[in-house]
């Protein structure tokens, strides 16, 4: 029988001294899931020594048998004990499954809410404890934010505020850039953005004065080109990154900053049909004409049939993204990126490892597939070429689109 080579023996050491080190600090439990890894880590050994050199085989038993522990680690929780958190955007969706997830842990939840007498806000008064308090607020009113603000700071001068939880947020049009109106990019960025870095920055001596979390949700729209999601893609990107500005500049204060990048998920606003084909028919009716005739009302349509094929495809229960927000809220050390929701871990890996053509069918296979506008179509009056405009890159005559 032959020994193993001594790096895939090296890379087992490795892998059973942090598993046994696990074991007695109780991060992990003998069971069904450690023995399945275990299995999956020896296939990949065996596979390593007959694919790889002996240094390569180690590097890759050791990342990810390492890879795999960390995963199955029962991550430590801080006690919930008196804590409070601010959650945005509780009307529906992830901020009311989150808010209802946390007044049943002991939190005191403020959740705001668009409309006190939404739905939404009657449901959560109705299931809720008495500790949870609805707050009215629309961040696109500095008067709204301002009050909540004072509101929060009065209610929580006992017990601190430990946790924001950026929710709200809205995405208003699916079309690409340019037939994406430029209010369409102002409005996304009013919510998505600045109203966030207010809250934020309102409440951040409240957050310094206890260490505590800032959560907020984002999307893979504003890591990866989306077709037809510009608008909501760059206020989403924006927000990212102020999110990691504040990671890093909050380090010595002991506050510490995740973002959510959730898959599809089935939320109200996902599942509200009407409000979409509204908004396609208000996008063909302000269009500019000529822009109209240059991609087509059936490359709009198709747009508008792919992105709610997708909607349609949408994961129906809220749960990961309720776990998520949790664990970053009461995990000892949380995460400073959380991705709930099957298939994003290829998506990234696509995106981030593959050439760039092959990015960008990828995200057409899974969004929205590429449809011809009209102009571009061969026989329609119009057409330009990529070699007629390099032959006469001149102005043409006629009126300036910005002269209107």
């Amino acid at each position: 029988m032959e020994s193993w080579p001594w790096p895939s023996g090296g890379a087992w050491l490795l892998v059973a001294a942090r598993a046994l080190l696990q074991l007695l600090r109780a991060d992990l439990r003998l069971g069904r899931p450690l023995l399945a890894a275990l299995t999956l880590l020896a296939a990949l050994d065996w596979l390593c020594q007959r694919l790889l050199p002996p240094l390569a085989a180690l590097a890759v038993l050791a990342a990810t048998g390492w890879i795999v522990l960390s995963r199955l680690a029962r991550r430590q929780r801080l006690p919930v004990a008196t804590r409070a958190v601010l959650i945005t955007g509780c009307d529906s969706g992830f901020g009311k499954a989150t808010a209802k997830n946390l007044d049943a842990l002991g939190f005191t939840v403020l959740a705001t809410v668009l409309d006190l007498n939404s739905p939404g806000a009657l449901e959560l008064r109705a299931c809720c404890s008495p500790r949870l308090k609805l707050l009215q607020m629309d961040l696109t009113k500095p008067a709204d934010i301002s009050r909540v603000l004072e509101f929060t700071k009065a209610h929580t001068a006992s017990t601190g505020l430990w946790g924001l939880v950026n929710n709200a947020g809205q995405n208003i049009l699916v079309g690409d850039a340019e037939l994406s109106p430029v209010s369409t990019f102002r409005s996304c960025m009013e919510v998505n953005f600045f109203g966030t870095l207010e809250m934020t920055k309102g409440l951040l001596p409240l957050l310094r004065h206890s260490s505590g979390r800032i959560v907020t949700v984002s999307s893979p729209a504003g890591d990866m080109p989306f077709p037809c999601l510009a608008a909501y893609g760059t206020s989403k990107a924006a927000v990212a990154l102020l999110m990691d500005t504040f990671s890093c500049e909050l380090l010595p204060w002991g506050v510490k900053v995740s973002v959510i990048q959730p898959a599809c998920f089935k939320t109200e606003a996902v599942k509200d049909m009407d409000q979409w084909e509204e908004r396609k028919q208000q996008l063909l009716a302000n269009l500019p004409r000529e822009l109209l005739q240059a991609y087509g009302e059936d490359y709009i349509e198709h747009l508008n049939g792919q992105f709610l094929h997708c909607l349609s495809q949408a994961l129906p229960d809220l749960s990961p993204v309720v776990d998520a927000i949790t664990d970053a809220l009461l995990a000892a050390q949380p995460r400073r990126r959380y991705y709930p929701g099957h298939g994003l871990g290829l998506m990234y890996f696509i995106h981030y490892y593959l050439p760039e053509g092959l990015r960008r069918r990828f995200l057409q296979s899974f969004f929205i597939s590429p449809y011809v506008p009209r102009a571009l179509r061969p026989g329609q009056p119009g057409l330009t070429s990529a070699r007629d405009v390099a032959q006469d890159p001149g102005p043409k005559p006629g009126p300036s689109p910005t002269a209107q």
